[in-house]
């Protein structure tokens, strides 16, 4: 009896551990090769380059606020109707 309740809680934490690696998410981190001789400004420019190119900070400030569906919705709905009012002002 106490077998088959240690099977079951270990079938129970493995479920949950497998659904919790699903939600991770890994980053590589990055990489800038530099030779001998470079110079140290454009390497940093590179490393900028890549770092922005990954959205990390985009995505930071996203997360800061939840913003409720609807909302996101009503917003994209305006942008939809600014964009397409642009368009027609063009023609």
């Amino acid at each position: 009896m106490q077998i088959l309740k240690q099977c079951v809680i270990l079938r129970r934490l493995n479920n949950w551990f497998f659904k919790a690696n699903l939600k991770l998410k890994i980053y590589n981190m990055i990489v800038v090769p530099v030779k001998e001789g470079d110079n140290i400004e454009r390497a940093l420019k590179k490393f900028k380059r890549k770092f922005e190119k990954t959205g990390a900070v985009k995505e930071l400030r996203r997360r800061q606020q939840f913003d409720k569906p609807s909302v996101v919705k009503r917003l994209r709905q305006e942008h939809a109707v600014y964009v397409q009012k642009l368009q027609e002002q063009e023609d």
